[in-house]
């Protein structure tokens, strides 16, 4: 193309060119300036031109792929351009999406190659796709998510949710999930195939999508400030690197570092991680996993009360075994220093008898009743003495001694222990006087 322009100027009075009209200039119909610019196309790219930009707006009609791909200029202006992916071009690319975990979907940025036309109809240019560069687009899901990750560390975020304190028993789970999935059905079911007193919360989100990260960050935010939620639970399947790509989208990032309950993600990758199971407090492989990660949790602490329970019964046994012996022993030695009193008490009296042999009678007698109320009172101080006198001991059915009446209740079971046995009953009432 020349941009050279023959003019030829004539003085001022001359009179115009009869000859010039409009016949001389070409002339084009629509149909032939759009043959032309597609002829120019043709010629400008031969080989085809390389685009990058995000990819929005797509639709499938006829088994065709239609989106528009986008680049900011700032300033709220954009550029744009549509594009045109064929069917069959789709068949032949689609096992190279898949190899690279990714998908056509909005909001994501692509490099791809194609034919530029200038569709007449539409008086539209247009971008005939024939090709794509997965590794453009993993290198920019890549690089974001390394930005993002930095911005995090540096301002202190990036642990802010695996400090906070998950409760012993979490029973109240705040669920933010797609409702009615196969990730909500895998979470519900262990949950409740359990047989624990949990309570789920579930928040129903789009888990990609166009408003999958804007529901999502809402859903965290609304739970984290209900008050009543001991965790929050985000799950979903499996899916392609693409989709799985909103876990890396900042506005979810910063709900979860920003919660004040602890976050559990359970998303369905096996291999990969995104940013959210990074800053989460707990990653799990999959919504089955992040629910049995709970169940595990409280099973854990009801085992640790029972093996305490457990504890607390053995050392009360034992002590109360302890005691018994105790009180066996120092019965026992009891009873033989009463009867050593005793014996000597004799031994002193025989003395003392041979030695008041000439006294009076009546000293004699009066001697040996004293004598004898003394024994009498030694002979009742002999524990088993005190019982025949109807004392008793009470215990409760696990063996604890009961001093008071406030250390038992209506309904309990008491065991007495007598001279000859045991007594057990129930008990009615109590107090300062039961009535008879």
């Amino acid at each position: 193309m020349s941009d050279e322009f023959d003019f030829d100027f004539d003085d001022e009075d001359d009179e115009p060119d009869d000859e010039l009209d409009a016949s001389s200039a070409a002339t084009y119909s629509i149909s032939e300036l759009a043959s032309a610019i597609n002829g120019v196309l043709e010629d400008g790219f031969d080989e085809g031109v390389w685009v990058w930009g995000e990819i929005s707006g797509v639709s499938v009609k006829g088994g065709h792929t239609y989106f528009t791909l986008v680049e900011d200029l700032g300033g709220g202006k954009r550029a744009q351009l549509s594009v045109n992916l064929w069917a069959g071009v789709m068949q032949r690319i689609r096992p190279i999406l898949k190899s690279s975990g990714l998908a056509i979907q909005n909001g994501l940025r692509v490099r791809v190659r194609g034919e530029l036309d200038f569709y007449a109809p539409f008086g539209k240019l247009s971008l005939v796709m024939q090709e794509i560069d997965p590794r453009f687009t993993l290198g920019d899901i890549a690089l974001q998510r390394e930005e993002l990750i930095r911005k995090l560390k540096e301002s202190g975020l990036y642990d802010a949710n695996r400090r906070l304190d998950v409760p012993l028993v979490p029973f109240r789970i705040g669920l933010v999930t797609s409702w009615g999935t196969a990730a909500w059905a895998d979470f519900t079911k262990e949950i409740e195939a359990s047989g624990l007193g949990f309570t789920v919360s579930v928040v129903d989100v789009r888990v990609q999508g166009d408003s999958a990260v804007r529901e999502v960050s809402n859903a965290i935010r609304y739970l984290s400030r209900r008050g009543d939620i001991d965790v929050i639970a985000v799950v979903r399947g499996g899916g392609s690197k693409a989709e799985l790509a909103t876990f890396d989208a900042e506005p979810i990032v910063a709900s979860i570092v920003e919660s004040t309950v602890p976050v559990f993600v359970g998303v369905g990758h096996e291999i990969d991680t995104s940013v959210a199971d990074e800053v989460a407090h707990r990653r799990y492989k999959t919504p089955t996993a992040c629910a049995a990660g709970l169940v595990e949790r409280v099973r854990d602490f009801v085992t640790r009360t029972e093996e305490t329970w457990d504890a607390i019964a053995r050392a009360t046994t034992v002590s109360l075994n302890d005691a018994n012996i105790e009180l066996v022993e120092t019965a026992h030695l009891l009873a033989s220093r009463t009867r050593t009193a005793v014996a000597r008490a004799e031994e002193r009296l025989e003395y003392r008898s041979r030695r008041l042999g000439t006294a009076s009678r009546g000293r004699l007698d009066n001697a040996e009743v004293a004598l004898a109320s003394r024994a009498e009172r030694l002979r009742l101080l002999d524990p088993r003495r005190i019982m025949e006198r109807g004392w008793t001991i009470t215990r409760t059915a696990d063996g604890r001694v009961v001093r008071s009446t406030n250390e038992v209740g209506p309904g309990d079971r008491i065991l007495t222990q007598m001279v000859d046995g045991v007594v057990a009953s129930t008990v009615d009432e109590t107090g300062p006087e039961a009535r008879k």
